[in-house]
């Protein structure tokens, strides 16, 4: 198979070559490390090129049947970054907290989406004049705390036919949902994890912020433009 030279120079621009310290590696990553230097082990961004470019074929059938990609990054220095990426380009995402039971218990959560929705309707109607302000305040409180949950879920009519995470080990609540259900999951795995678990595995630095960026904006950018 030909490998894209061109994608291994920006993903080594990147950073997404480099791993953790051996001492930390998965015994199931080391099929994607192909040395080690300094005791830090470095991924095999031919592979990675590889397995990239599976995931963005994936993906981008994924919208051409309009179907629903649900982003996950939670992690500090990938979520504000995803989260614009995500808002301008119309994708459901999760960049705070998993919601628990999101996949296993999709009935239950709607109702709080439908809820946020509806609070949002009413504020911005007018609705909540008729209320004194100790009570407006409580309304407040309470819509800000359904919009850190459930913000980037309003667009998610249903359940998500597959899901892209930053980070499975961070990550684990959604992935073992997702699997458990089938539905499909895209990831970038580093190499402290094992990479078998999810359909379309990305091995590459889930820890450097340019790493992650390159990697989100190749896989959300292939689902949007379609």
């Amino acid at each position: 198979m030909t490998v894209n030279q061109a994608l291994v120079k920006q993903l080594f621009d990147a950073k997404a070559h480099l791993g953790h310290k051996s001492s930390r590696v998965h015994p199931k990553a080391k099929k994607y490390i192909y040395t080690t230097e300094n005791d830090v082990s470095i991924i095999d961004l031919t592979q990675t090129t590889q397995l990239l470019e599976k995931a963005v074929k994936f993906v981008e059938q994924l919208a051409q049947e309009k179907k629903v990609l649900l982003v996950v990054a939670t992690k500090k220095i990938a979520a504000i970054f995803v989260q614009k990426l995500c808002q301008d380009n119309s994708l459901p995402f999760i960049t705070n907290k998993w919601p628990a039971g999101l996949l296993s218990n999709f009935e239950t959560i709607t109702k709080n989406i439908k809820k946020l929705i509806q609070m949002n309707k009413d504020k911005q109607e007018g609705s909540w004049q008729k209320f004194v302000k100790h009570d407006r305040l409580r309304l407040e409180k309470q819509l800000q705390k359904l919009e850190r949950g459930y913000g980037g879920l309003i667009q998610l009519e249903k359940l998500p036919d597959a899901i892209f995470v930053i980070d499975i080990k961070k990550e684990k609540n959604a992935v073992t949902e997702a699997l458990r259900i089938d539905i499909p999951v895209i990831a970038v795995v580093d190499t402290n994890v094992n990479p078998d678990l999810v359909n379309y595995p990305i091995p590459a630095n889930d820890d450097s912020q340019s790493s992650i960026e390159y990697l989100a904006d190749k896989i959300i950018s292939a689902y949007a433009k379609k």
